[in-house]
C-alpha cells in the first residue's frame, strides 16, 4: 500500500459505515406505518335505503383502515345531491359534523341510528335495485369511489 491509499482507507470506512447506518434507519422507518405511512382504506357493506321522498336519503357503510395512521372522512360527493353532510348520533341526538374519525388499524362504521351520510334535496329519487355513485373524501388518503346499492326502504343488514 502506498501513502495515498492508506490515508483514504479510514475515510472510505467512515463513508461506508454512514451509508450502512442511513440505509438501516431508512428500512426500519419503512416498516412503520405500512406503505409510506398513509392510511390504507377500503369500504364495505355500503347501502342506501330507498328514500321515501326526493327530499332526503341516508347512506351507510364501513370504512376499514389497515394502516397504522388514522384519517378522517371529511366529505362525500355525488350527482344525487349537492347538499351532502356527515352526521353522528349520540343517544337520541343527531348532529352534523365536519368529519368522522377513521382510526388506525380500525373501522369507521356508518349505520342507521349512528354515524351516517345525509343527502338533502335529491336530484332524483333512486329506487331499490339501482346504484348511487359516491366519492368519499379524506383528510389524508386519496378519494374512494363507492357504488352504493339502493335497498328497500325497510332493509336492515343482517336481518
Amino acid at each position: 500500500m502506498n501513502r495515498r491509499t492508506t490515508a483514504l482507507a479510514p475515510v472510505s470506512r467512515r463513508i461506508a459505515l454512514g451509508a450502512a447506518l442511513a440505509l438501516t434507519a431508512g428500512l426500519a422507518l419503512t416498516g412503520c406505518g405500512g406503505a409510506d405511512g398513509k392510511p390504507q382504506l377500503s369500504v364495505s357493506g355500503a347501502y342506501m335505503p330507498q328514500p321515501i321522498t326526493e327530499q332526503m336519503a341516508g347512506a351507510y357503510f364501513v370504512v376499514k383502515n389497515t394502516g397504522s395512521t388514522a384519517d378522517k372522512l371529511t366529505s362525500v360527493t355525488s350527482d344525487l345531491s349537492k347538499d351532502i353532510t356527515l352526521h353522528k348520533t349520540t343517544g337520541n341526538k343527531m348532529e352534523q359534523v365536519d368529519s368522522l374519525p377513521v382510526p388506525a388499524n380500525g373501522e369507521l362504521t356508518l349505520s342507521a341510528g349512528g354515524n351516517h351520510v345525509m343527502f338533502m334535496g335529491l336530484t332524483h329519487k333512486p329506487t331499490a335495485g339501482q346504484k348511487v355513485t359516491v366519492e368519499l373524501h379524506f383528510a389524508t388518503a386519496d378519494p374512494v369511489k363507492v357504488e352504493v346499492p339502493v335497498k328497500p326502504a325497510d332493509y336492515r343488514p343482517g336481518k
